[in-house]
């Protein structure tokens, strides 16, 4: 289930106004219900009574209705399932990117982010949690458009039903990109992460263009480069989209993710207007039209697929 601002924000403003009101704390996880004994276990790693209260809690925050015991427990395990699939292709999202948009969404509500954090701990459910929860939100629809994007090439009969609705082919702008990548380990994250953030800064300068990226990196302690080869505009990702856009010469400003810091060097830039541009233009086109509500049929798809290899065991 996707949680959408609007949705959790007018939970969050009851949940503000009874805590402020009353001082009562609608769903405040009790001394019965917070041990740490395992409630289920998906792929060997569990999922404890702990973490089942903690959601219980999130979802009265939603205002969901019915069993939401039973809920909780199947939202837990579709999450931990697709927190191990995204773990395993390595495309999870960076712990400041997730900072970031508990920011935002505190801002959104009028909340500093430590009166946030109050209000989901007097509800029961906990900054962390809430986190976690965040993570797989942002980092599934990245791991699902991947896996699915080249699965999805339009046919012939309506790539030229949209040409004739058109009547000439769009233009748009084709990228050669590489990436720049300053590695920080896991467990070094906390220490080196804004030393690198400094090297990663300063070396844009002296980038010498693509041709001679692995020169480069070499003058550099871990540093790595990925060749990305040629995207259409409305095929970049929504986290380096801004960057590309806005980027004032040959490489992108920095970014934060789990694997350290990047940036990306713009190789060439141009113009184009064939069939591969006019298909990319068309399903940004049907993906925009598409009715969010009725959630993704290939994150679905791609979900049952887990469940049906994956081994849960229900204590």
């Amino acid at each position: 289930m996707t949680l959408s601002n609007k949705t959790l924000r007018a939970a969050v403003v009851a949940t503000v106004a009874l805590v402020c009101v009353t001082g009562f704390a609608p769903a405040t996880i009790t001394p019965a219900l917070a041990d740490t004994g395992v409630a289920v276990v998906v792929n060997k790693t569990a999922i404890t009574n702990t973490d089942l209260a903690r959601r219980i809690a999130f979802l009265k925050l939603r205002h969901e209705t019915g069993d939401v015991a039973k809920k909780a427990r199947q939202e837990l395990i579709d999450e931990q399932l697709k927190r191990q699939e995204i773990a395993r292709v390595g495309m999870s999202v960076s712990t400041m990117d997730v900072d970031q948009a508990f920011g935002r969404f505190a801002a959104s509500n009028k909340l500093s982010t430590q009166q946030m954090g109050q209000i989901l701990d007097k509800a029961g459910v906990g900054v962390e949690h809430f986190k976690a929860y965040i993570a797989v939100q942002m980092s599934w629809p990245r791991l699902v458009n991947a896996r699915y994007a080249s699965r999805s090439k339009m046919s012939n009969q309506d790539m030229v039903t949209r040409l004739l609705e058109n009547k000439q082919k769009p233009v748009t702008t084709e990228y050669t990109l590489k990436q720049v990548i300053f590695v920080v380990p896991v467990a070094k994250r906390a220490t080196l992460t804004a030393k690198r953030k400094a090297e990663a800064e300063a070396s844009r300068a002296k980038f010498p263009g693509c041709d001679q990226a692995m020169d480069f990196a070499k003058n550099y302690l871990d540093v790595s480069i990925r060749d990305l080869g040629r995207v259409m505009k409305p095929e970049l990702p929504d986290d380096w989209k801004p960057l590309i856009e806005g980027a004032n010469g040959t490489t992108t400003g920095t970014r934060v993710t789990e694997r350290g810091i990047e940036y990306l060097a713009i190789c060439n830039q141009k113009q184009v207007s064939d069939d591969l541009a006019a298909e990319a233009v068309f399903k940004a086109e049907d993906i925009g039209k598409e009715d969010k509500s009725k959630g993704d049929p290939n994150s679905e798809k791609y979900l049952t697929e887990l469940r049906s290899k994956a081994q849960i065991i229900n204590r």
